[in-house]
Order: structure tokens, then C-alpha cells, then sequence
């Protein structure tokens, strides 16, 4: 079936019309048509309020909608609909994306939303909930913005469909235009304007009221630069004295980094401050992409820590060997951990659009401020005098009120009535009409005293109003002093550091460790560190701090291996590059930012690390001294492929109590049992022997004795023996009752596998040595957690007995070699 046409022919007396209109003309008229709207009713913020036509109509419908800051929260999405019902005829998307914004405490300097849900994060790696969940009220400073907006200080012009009236600028009583900064894309021309500092801000705007010559450079005396919300390092300020001269500038942003020692291990660079608007999975993802692709050397792993309770925190762990600063140069070069912010001041200012400096924000701001205040100061006289016009009235009538009283019942009517007070009194019609319809209630004693107390009241506003609006010096007055009220609610400690260049820049540090001298140390308490070769026992004012015990150190360098030799009898490898350094403003005897061994080294449950030792081969190589009193000499053959030998083979139930590395072979060797014989032979005679060997006879041990100390003593140096008593019974040896410190050359050599001679006699109640250690002076001791404690004075009796000693002594040990 055919399809009938449903058009309408024309009628008879159709005259048909056609214009001839050149395309280009058209097409023109159109574009300006539309770049002009884009430009005046989209993308620029106005001059004067801060805010684009967006942000003004959610403020001000907020506002409307009575979502003050002491009342409950609503849903965003009946926000949203409101001002897209009646104000902003477009996506409701674009305007629960302003709402959003507004309400990111890391987007706006002083935020206009307060937000109650998931309103996204730094960088928009976490978006924000949909309308539907979350909700908003105005924040503190947003009524500010509105403040006295129904007191006739702006224009209304009517909205899309001419339906609801709104405001053309918003009263804004401080300039959020520089507070929050804008960014927009129009037609043309785009704006970037950085946030900055309230306090700030409003200083140079009351300086600018009280001097309007100022210059700029007075007025950069206030503003010396942005205050991002996320704080960072501005770096470079060349580029903002540009921008606040002439509106247009640039300068970089850093993000703010400490180095700190993330794990035992590692050093690492700990980010709590970000560039604007870069969030840190934006900077996770170049780092991993730059460390993939080779281009990034020196990062370990990249963890985001970061929480509610401590906000940002970007863990960049940097592998060993490597510089920190060095590392920190190329992510500032190579990842968004820098930024370039480029300022585009363009503003509406009546309408148009204009590139506007630090200066001329400011003015055009104060001007509309200035404005406000005077439209503001008119309307609130023109009620207090209509106010004032009506209390006159009523105390005309009051002090005649019987005569009032008897003309209204004479009257036949109200109109009478009306005619016959304004006749009688002089009353104005306004006036009569007040009095008439004034309850008898009001007629006393007292509400005539009210009535006389108001008008006095209102005649001293009225006279302060007009002296404001009579006088641009009072004009000028009240606006500085009301921003100076807001300043001092809602202003801010700055948060963005100002620097004029970045320093010295880090790439003449190399990037990895230099392979320089050093010293690995062990203290007493098994913490592990190196140093820059040098001493750091020397204490040039002689204080004692925990830690300050080293029990062993070797020479090295940073990016070679030292031993380490446990109690079982084995030599474990160790990266010198992987242990803490201690930095050289810090060194001291103290070893209290080493590593535990334990984060190095895969010990067993009763094993120890008794001695760390060089891997050269030249070396004359270990001593070593077992329990049951074996001693082994061996030489450093050491494989370069295994992590983990074996040094000597120990009978069952036997361990090593000390051990050495020889450094000229000429050493004596000193044993010491747990029943005071003491034995020094030469460590000539001992042979040395292969690894896997089980050494020889050392001492010549009494029944049920053992041997507590083993360690070799250069016999040219000054060197002591030093020896506690205990007593077997006590199951803590920390409990000692008597200590003696005696001369080394006191105890005479005896030849190997001897008993040797005793070294303390025991008192009542002792009857074995819990501890006892030989070496060279000057010697320190602590306790077993490390704390130093004092030795005893010395005591040339070689066998002589002890004395009492005030802190229990856990370790003692010489300097290092």
C-alpha cells in the first residue's frame, strides 16, 4: 500500500522568499556568534567574582537552596538538578564535574563545596562517585561569596528562559579569582591561573587600598608567588614576576622529597608533596615504564603509602650502590615529579576579555568590592530610614494616644480614620497605615522607651551609613578592615615553598656509588655499618653513648665483600654496599644507624657472628679458637663463587668463641677458660691448614673447664686482660660479683696445647670466670644492650683477686685495628 504524503501544500497567495547569503559571511557571523558565547558564558572566569557561569550559578542556587554550612547535607544530585533546572541549561556532567572541583581540597586553595563522600583524588587517579551517592553543603568561606547578595550590591539579569533571575557577579568578599585561581579552554584564547596564598593576597589588596600608586614591586612584597594546595617547590621565580607584570609567565613546579633510610637495607626517596594537579599513580606508572625500558637506573621498587592519617607518602626505594641525589636529578628530569605551570591571567572584565597583571586583578577585584559595599551601604540606609519614618509615626501617636484612640472609634471607617490622623497629627499615609494596624499590645509604657532607644539606634546608623557612602576614605576603610576580618579566619600558613633556582644541580654527582675506601664495622650489639675510611673510635671529648662497643672491623671498599665468620664455623659473604653509612658529620664511637646482622645475614638460632675478616688474599689469614680449646690458622682461599664456606670442621657439641684475622702473623694467640687459666703462645706455631681441616690443639683443658675467650694481641702494642668472676650456681651471668683488669706482659708465654697460668683467684662464693677477653688498649666495655659502662682500675697482681664492679660488663673490645 502506498504511503500518503502528510505535507501540507501551500496556499494559493504563497509569495516564495528566498535570500542569496554568501557562505563565507555566514559562516563568519556564525563562528563569532559562537566563539563569544563559548568565551562570555562558558571558559573565562569574570574578573571580578573568580567564578565562570558554572561555579557562580551552583554557588548561588546552593545558596537559594539553603545548604549553609550549619545545616545537613544534601544529595549532589538535587544540586545539580536544581541548577540545571534553573539556571545552566546544559549537561548535568559538566555541572557535577564543577561541583566536584569545587570540593577538592587538592584542586582549590580555600574550597567553596563541602563535600561528604568520594570526591576523587590527587591527579584523578581515584575518580569521584557518581552525583548519586555523594553530598555537599557550602563550605565555610562559601558564604563569603554570597554574603549580603540580597541587599541590592549586584545586578540580576534574567536566566534562559527568563523564568528566575540571577546574579550577574557575586558580592565575593575576598578575591577568590587569585585565592583558587581558573583554567579553561575557549575560542581562541585559554586561561591558567595558579592559586594562591588568602592571607597574601588580601595583604596586597589592603596595602593597594591604602596606596593605589603602589608599584609592583611592593606588591610582590605580599604575593611573592603561588600557594598550591598541594604544596611542592616552586623553582625559578623569574618567570612570576613576568606573569604578575604582564599576566602571562612561567615557572616549574617540584614536588617536595626527603632521603631516609626506608628499610636496613636501603636508602630511599620519600615524596610527601606532588606537583599541582599530579597524582602519584600518574608517577608510579612513567617510573615503572622508565626503570622497564632501561632508561631509569638505580630504583628498587616504588610503593604509594599513602593514608588519610598521613596523607601523601611515595616510597621510591633506591637500589645499593647507587646515589640518592643522583637518582632524585633524573626523576625530576624524566618523570612528572617536575612540572611547568604556565600563568594565562585572561579575565573578563566588563565582558571583555583581557590579559590582566597582579596589579590590575587586584583593582578590577576592588573596585567591584568597592562597589558592592557602597550599593550595600544604600540599601541598608534606605531601610534604615524608611524604618526610622515609621518609629517617628508611632511615637507621634503615643504621646497623644487617647486622642488617637478616640479619633479612630469617632471614625466611621478605616479611610476616615486614616484621613482624620493624618489631618490631625501630620502623619504621612505610610505612617498611619503603620499606626492603624499596630496592636493595642504595643501601646505601653515600655514599648514606648523601645520605640525611643530604636530611633536613637537608627539615627547613629544612618549617620555612620552616610558618612561611609559620603567618603571614599571610610569606603575604603570598611572594605580593608572587612578583609582583614576574613584573613584573619580563613587564612592559611603557606604551603608552597618559593625557590629562586634549584641549587646546585646533582647531575655532577655520579650516579653510582664510587667504589672509595671504607670501613665495615660490628658493634657489640650485632649492628653492622660502614664509615668513610678514617677512625671513628677516636671521640675528641671523650663521651660515652650506647652502641660505642665495635667488637670487630675491617678495611674495605664500597662496592666490595668482607666475611663474616659465625660461632658454627662458617664464612658468610658480604655485600659492602648493602650495609647503612653512617654519614661523616655524625661519626663518633657509635653505631647506633647500623643494620641488625640479622637483616644481612641467614644466621641459625644459636649461631653468632664472632668476627668479620677481609677476603684478600694476601692477608696472613683467620685465627680460630674453639670451646673445647682447638685452634686453627687458615689461609684466605677463598672461592669467589660461593656466598657460604666452611672454615673448620668442629667436633660434636664444639664451637667457636673467637676468631681474627692476622695481620703481620707475629700475633700472640690468647686463650682464657671459664676456670682462670690463661694461655698466650705464638700464632707462629700454629700451622695453617686447608678449610674443611679441624686445627689443632690449642689449650690443655682442666676436667669439665671450657674456653670463654680467644683472641690474638700484637705483643709491641699496650695491651690488658680483663677478667669477671661469677659463680655457676647463678643462671644469669649478668650477675658478677668481682672484675680485674691486669697488664698483658703480666702473663708469660708457654708453649701450645700447655695449661698455661691463672689470671684472677677466686673470692668466697666464685668459682669459675663468667666472662674474660685480652687485646689491646685503650679498651671499652659495655653492657649487653649495649650501654657503655666503666672498667675497673688496673691491677698488676697477675693471679690477684677482684674487685666489685657497678654495672655488669657484656662485652669489651679495643680499637679497631
Amino acid at each position: 500500500m502506498a504511503r500518503r504524503s502528510t505535507k501540507t501544500p501551500p496556499p494559493d497567495d504563497f509569495e516564495e522568499r528566498i535570500l542569496d547569503i554568501d557562505v563565507v559571511d555566514e559562516m563568519q557571523g556564525s563562528f563569532l556568534e559562537y566563539a563569544y558565547s563559548v568565551i562570555y558564558s562558558r571558559a573565562l572566569p569574570d574578573a571580578r567574582d573568580g567564578m565562570k557561569p558554572v561555579h557562580r550559578r551552583i554557588v548561588y542556587q546552593m545558596n537559594e537552596m539553603g545548604l549553609r554550612p550549619d545545616r545537613g547535607y544534601v544529595k549532589c544530585a538535587r544540586v545539580v538538578g536544581e541548577v540545571m533546572g534553573k539556571l545552566h541549561p546544559h549537561g548535568d556532567a559538566s555541572i557535577y564535574d564543577a561541583l566536584v572541583r569545587m570540593a577538592q581540597p587538592f584542586s582549590m586553595r580555600l574550597p567553596l563545596v563541602d563535600g561528604h563522600g568520594n570526591f576523587g583524588s590527587l591527579g584523578n587517579d581515584d575518580p569521584p562517585a557518581a552525583m548519586r551517592y555523594t553530598e555537599c553543603r557550602m563550605a565555610d568561606a562559601t558564604s563569603l561569596m554570597t554574603e549580603s547578595i540580597d541587599e541590592d550590591t549586584v545586578d540580576f539579569t534574567p536566566n534562559y528562559d527568563g523564568q528566575e533571575q540571577e546574579p550577574v557577579a557575586l558580592p565575593a568578599a575576598y578575591p577568590n579569582l587569585l585565592v583558587n585561581g581558573a583554567s579553561g579552554i575557549a575560542v581562541g584564547m585559554a586561561t591558567n591561573m595558579p592559586p594562591h596564598n588568602l592571607g597574601e593576597v588580601i595583604a596586597a589588596a589592603r596595602h593597594l587600598i591604602r596606596h593605589p600608586g603602589a608599584d609592583l614591586e611592593t606588591l610582590m612584597r605580599y604575593v611573592p608567588g603561588p600557594d598550591l594546595p598541594t604544596g611542592g617547590r616552586i623553582v625559578g621565580l623569574s618567570g612570576i614576576r613576568d606573569a604578575y607584570e604582564t599576566g602571562r609567565g612561567t615557572f616549574k613546579i617540584r614536588a617536595t622529597v626527603a632521603v631516609e633510610t626506608v628499610t636496613a637495607r636501603r636508602k630511599g626517596l620519600v615524596v610527601t608533596e606532588l606537583p599541582f594537579a599530579v597524582g602519584p599513580e600518574k608517577v608510579i606508572a612513567k617510573i615503572k615504564d622508565l626503570v622497564g625500558s632501561k632508561k631509569l637506573q638505580g630504583i628498587a621498587d616504588v610503593k604509594d603509602l599513602t593514608d588519610r592519617a598521613h596523607g601523601l607518602r611515595l616510597v621510591i626505594e633506591i637500589k645499593n650502590g647507587f646515589v640518592p641525589e643522583a637518582v632524585l636529578e633524573q626523576l625530576y628530569k624524566l618523570t612528572p615529579m617536575e612540572e611547568s605551570f604556565g600563568i594565562n591571567n585572561v579575565a573578563l572584565v566588563d565582558g571583555q576579555p583581557l590579559t590582566l597583571g597582579l596589579k590590575e586583578l587586584l583593582e578590577v577585584y576592588l573596585d567591584h568590592r568597592f562597589n558592592v559595599v557602597r550599593r550595600r551601604s544604600e540599601f541598608r540606609r534606605s531601610k534604615k530610614r524608611d524604618r526610622l519614618h515609621l518609629v517617628d509615626g508611632l511615637l507621634v501617636a503615643l504621646i497623644d494616644i487617647d486622642e488617637v484612640i478616640q479619633l479612630i472609634r469617632s471614625s466611621d471607617n478605616s479611610a476616615q480614620a486614616k484621613e482624620r490622623l493624618m489631618g490631625r497629627f501630620g502623619l504621612s499615609d505610610i505612617q498611619t497605615q503603620y499606626i492603624l494596624d499596630t496592636p493595642l499590645r504595643r501601646l505601653t509604657k515600655f514599648d514606648r522607651i523601645e520605640l525611643e532607644s530604636e530611633r536613637d539606634r537608627l539615627n547613629r546608623e544612618i549617620e555612620e551609613l552616610t558618612r561611609v557612602l559620603e567618603s571614599d576614605a571610610e569606603l575604603r576603610k570598611l572594605v580593608s578592615n572587612e578583609l582583614a576580618a576574613v584573613a584573619k579566619k580563613f587564612g592559611t600558613e603557606r604551603r608552597t615553598v618559593l625557590l629562586e633556582s634549584a641549587g646546585a644541580p646533582a647531575a655532577t654527582v655520579p650516579l653510582q656509588v664510587a667504589d672509595d675506601p671504607c670501613r665495615v664495622m660490628l658493634s657489640s650489639t650485632g649492628l653492622l655499618a660502614r664509615t668513610p675510611n678514617g677512625n671513628p673510635f677516636e671521640d675528641a671529648d671523650g663521651r660515652r653513648v650506647k652502641h660505642d662497643v665495635v667488637v670487630s672491623s675491617v678495611p674495605a671498599t664500597a662496592r666490595g665483600e668482607v666475611g663474616a665468620v659465625t660461632s658454627s664455623g662458617r664464612l658468610l659473604r658480604l655485600s659492602v654496599i648493602d650495609l647503612p653509612q653512617l654519614p661523616e658529620s655524625t661519626l663518633s664511637p657509635n653505631l647506633a644507624g647500623g643494620a641488625p646482622l640479622s637483616e644481612f645475614l641467614p644466621l641459625e638460632a644459636d649461631e653468632r657472628v664472632v668476627c668479620l675478616t677481609t677476603l684478600d688474599e694476601s692477608s696472613p689469614g683467620l685465627a680460630l679458637g674453639t670451646e673445647q680449646g682447638v685452634v686453627k690458622r687458615v689461609l684466605p682461599d677463598y672461592p669467589s663463587n660461593k656466598d657460604e664456606l666452611e672454615v673448620i670442621t668442629l667436633k660434636e657439641g664444639d664451637r667457636i668463641v673467637g676468631a681474627v684475622e692476622l695481620r703481620t702473623g707475629d700475633e700472640d694467640l690468647v686463650f682464657i677458660t671459664d676456670d682462670a687459666q690463661l694461655l698466650r703462645f705464638q700464632a707462629s706455631v700454629v700451622r695453617p691448614q686447608g678449610r674443611p681441616a679441624g686445627g689443632m690443639a690449642g689449650i690443655k683443658l682442666a676436667e669439665g673447664a671450657k674456653v670463654i675467650s680467644f683472641t690474638a694481641v700484637d705483643p709491641s702494642a699496650d695491651a690488658v686482660v680483663f677478667t669477671v668472676a661469677g659463680s655457676r650456681g647463678t643462671l644469669d651471668d649478668s650477675v658478677q660479683t668481682t672484675a680485674k683488669l691486669t697488664p698483658f706482659d703480666q702473663y708469660p708465654r708457654k708453649g701450645r696445647a700447655t695449661g698455661g697460668v691463672r689470671c684472677q683467684r677466686f673470692l668466697k662464693g666464685e668459682d669459675c670466670l663468667s666472662f674474660a677477653w685480652a687485646g689491646a688498649t685503650p679498651a671499652r666495655a659495655a653492657q649487653k644492650n649495649g650501654s657503655p659502662t666503666e672498667l675497673p682500675e688496673i691491677d698488676p697482681r697477675r693471679d690477684g683477686s677482684g674487685v666489685s664492679l657497678g654495672k655488669p660488663v657484656g662485652v669489651v673490645a679495643g680499637p679497631p685495628a
